[in-house]
């Protein structure tokens, strides 16, 4: 299934509809016929019918354009444009991080301001590379200083499932770049890799926790009564034994995540594994990493 969509979507992006198309109603026969994705794959297919249906060429030039005169062959050159305009909006990646690394540096220092806009780089590549290898179309980050970052992706059709595998990649990536900063500072003890170990699995635990529009609550979505429970005990379990009061933040979200109306019937006990193996992972991490004076890193 994933196979067949990613190939569809690669059609899509080079304009052969029709093929496409048919792709789709590959998958669609592939899919359980009364769920959520295969509605969405049928009513995409429907669309997709619509475009490969709908003349096209110089022959079917909007009447707009014909009445343009002279002025006509501008207009098309300004149409054609659109793929050099397409280009530039693609590089607000690159844009926008710039200006989150330069707002961060500016208070921090160039290396804790660079490690720190590089560990979230990480983060946002996790959900990333996990959106890509499932087939799904996705944009590269896009950083917002002084606020975070994300990851723009078409969720449509996307099972709870699977939202919440895309959901904890970005928390593991992070987890790892946190946990190579701590390997670092350990043969070198150098405060400012210890400082990015211990503000990395902080931040990825504070995503994580299952409210609003963090990670955990994507994450969560995917989880029964039953696996909510367990998640609350492994929270608290490595809450103290890691002797992280953050924890208690994530804790009171799952709580808070027991008595709310999305709670599916089935019970995904390997989102509710992945969970708990990053919780558990950066409870590890947090109770290994000194914590540095912000001071000691001028």
């Amino acid at each position: 299934m994933n196979k067949l969509s990613g190939e569809a979507r690669e059609l899509e992006e080079r304009g052969e509809r029709q093929r496409a198309c048919e792709l789709w109603k590959r998958a669609l026969a592939l899919l359980p016929v009364e769920s959520t994705q295969a509605d969405w794959v049928r009513r995409h297919a429907l669309e997709l019918e619509g475009k490969a249906g709908s003349p096209s060429g110089p022959r079917n030039q909007p009447t707009w354009i014909k009445r343009l005169g002279p002025f006509a062959p501008l207009a098309l050159v300004l149409i054609k444009a659109k793929s050099l305009l397409l280009v530039l909006f693609k590089l607000k990646f690159l844009f926008s991080f710039v200006a989150f690394l330069w707002l961060y540096a500016a208070i921090f220092g160039w290396r804790y301001g660079l490690g720190l806009a590089l560990s979230i780089l990480v983060h946002e590549l996790g959900h990333y590379v996990d959106i890509k290898r499932r087939g799904l179309p996705a944009e590269m980050p896009v950083f917002l200083p002084g606020l975070g970052a994300y990851v723009k992706w078409n969720a449509l059709g996307v099972t709870k499932h699977d939202r919440a595998q895309i959901s904890l990649a970005g928390p593991l990536a992070g987890w790892a770049a946190a946990a190579f900063c701590l390997l670092v500072y350990q043969q070198t003890r150098d405060p400012v890799w210890a400082a990015l170990a211990r503000s990395g699995a902080v931040l990825n635990l504070f995503n994580l926790i299952p409210v609003w529009i963090l990670d955990g609550g994507k994450a969560i979505e995917s989880l029964a009564l039953a696996p909510r429970l367990a998640l609350l005990g492994v929270a608290c379990a490595v809450g103290i034994a890691a002797r992280q009061p953050i924890y208690i933040l994530v804790a009171g979200g799952i709580g808070f995540r027991l008595f709310t109306h999305d709670k599916p019937d089935q019970n995904d006990w390997s989102s509710l594994t992945y969970y708990s193996a990053v919780l558990v992972a950066l409870g590890l991490l947090l109770y290994l990493s000194p914590t540095i004076p912000l001071a000691s890193m001028e």
